[in-house]
């Protein structure tokens, strides 16, 4: 299979190094297991992928598609046997169209690259992850990436216009629109968001821009706990405002950040809530001082409006690096659940009791201001036992989220895993019905086996 690959693609494209293919054979999900690759495909073009998809269904060997390897559910781990195709090179702004409103990017375009490029023509891509200045876009369309802003933007599928991908029958096709409206067929490209690399490997993506915002008012409040904050969050919504961010940091990531990064932020506060409002003029102004208001009425012990710039960014960049900083410490298994709103707290409350009953001490960062929480879990260095009773709280967690109605993954996806809570989440005849959907697009079960489903279908 291997000669085949190097035979039917540009030289240099198969990479069989034992060590590089290791190195490009994971995501971040430090805890989920790891298979051995056949080889790796370093590919540069739509033909690339194809050739690769025709070469493995003719050898009946599996395809895992991967970006940056940002992910952190397991989903771009390698199985026994694979040829994983890294679409990094894949890398180039196709078309940037002011006019309607939209860009056609490869997949390894890096999402910030992107937004960067946009914003030359008064434009923005809104999923920003936190990821965004490493993630590709083909990952966030793979896990149907939140992010920061989605409480007021939405995630990636609601900017997915068009798709091209490559399925696993080794043909080309174009799913969706370049249109403002559309519906004609079923909505493949939507389904083909999120689904992780087991319906389709993605190579081209046209996607929906925004015009920029108006410059946003962060506001910061400090609370003595994670369920105060969470009330406060509550209260946010329960007046009204659509922040453009809510955001929840912990003092064990402000504290892991200072600890990395010398960025004098650790407070005396036990949980920092983080907010923006992007309004434009007096607007903007009201609802920051509501969002202070709901914060100083749930019980923070100090909230404002920012009034240095420089301050709001080293918050927020302290929220994008709080889970690099806490991986110095040790192995993080790493929680994506999310619940209603009205829940949030009383499931961060839960968190903690769990955290207390398993001896394990968990970090919380969240997307609070949709629900989207980010626990994490963290260990010693080589302490097996921490490991065990982490692997329990995690378990138990996700049993505690159904319980208050929620899911068991917010945007990281289901990977490996969640693929257990994905079980305890869905009824059997849902779980048929991806079942089916599965086996129409990828009728040989090649594309990313043993992923997204709790028996690997």
């Amino acid at each position: 299979m291997v000669e085949a690959l190097c035979a039917a693609l540009p030289r240099g494209s198969v990479l069989r190094d034992t060590d590089v293919v290791a190195g490009l054979s994971h995501d971040e999900a430090e805890w989920a297991p790891v298979g051995r690759a056949a080889a790796v495909v370093r590919a540069r073009s739509t033909e690339d992928v194809r050739r690769t998809v025709e070469v493995c269904l003719h050898h009946g060997a599996p395809v895992v598609a991967r970006g940056a390897g940002t992910g952190l559910s397991g989903g771009a781990n390698a199985v026994d046997g694979c040829v994983v195709v890294a679409l990094d090179r894949m890398a180039s702004i196709l078309e940037i169209n002011p006019l309607e409103g939209l860009a056609v990017v490869q997949p390894g375009v890096v999402n910030d690259d992107l937004r960067a490029a946009v914003a030359e023509h008064g434009l923005w891509y809104p999923p920003d992850p936190a990821s965004s200045p490493w993630s590709t876009i083909g990952g966030n369309v793979a896990t149907n990436a939140g992010g920061l802003c989605c409480v007021k933007y939405g995630v990636t599928r609601d900017y997915v216009l068009a798709l091209e991908v490559v399925t696993g029958t080794a043909e080309v096709v174009r799913l969706g629109r370049r249109t403002a409206k559309g519906v004609a067929g079923y909505d493949l490209a939507g389904l083909v968001v999120g689904s992780e690399g087991t319906l389709g490997i993605v190579t081209e993506v046209t996607v929906r821009l925004r015009p920029l915002p108006a410059p946003a008012i962060t506001v910061a409040g400090y609370f003595s706990d994670v369920v105060t904050a969470g009330e406060a969050v509550r209260a946010v919504a329960a007046a009204g405002i659509t922040p453009s961010a809510l955001e929840l940091v912990d003092r064990h990531c402000l504290r892991a950040v200072d600890a990395w990064k010398n960025m004098g932020l650790s407070l005396e506060a036990d949980v920092v809530l983080l907010a923006r409002v992007d309004e434009p003029g007096a607007r903007g102004e009201e609802l920051a001082d509501q969002v202070v208001g709901c914060f100083r009425g749930a019980g923070a012990t100090w909230a404002e409006r920012s009034t240095d710039p420089e301050e709001a960014e080293a918050l927020f960049a302290a929220r994008r690096l709080a889970y690099p900083a806490l991986e110095r410490l040790g192995p993080v298994l790493t929680e994506d659940v999310c619940v209603p709103r009205e829940h949030v707290p009383a499931m961060l409350g839960r968190i903690e009791e769990i955290g207390r009953s398993h001896a394990v001490t968990i970090a919380n960062i969240a997307h609070a201001g949709d629900g989207n929480l980010h626990p994490l879990l963290i260990t010693g260095h080589g302490d097996e036992a921490a490991r065990a009773r982490a692997q329990l709280a995690f378990e138990e967690i996700l049993d505690a989220v159904l319980a208050f109605g929620g899911t068991v993954t917010g945007e990281h996806g289901v990977g490996i895993l969640k693929a257990d809570g994905l079980g305890r989440e869905l009824s059997p005849a849902v779980l048929a019905l991806h079942r089916a959907v599965k086996g129409a697009l990828d009728p040989h079960g090649i594309l990313n086996p043993g992923k997204a489903f709790p028996d690997g279908a």
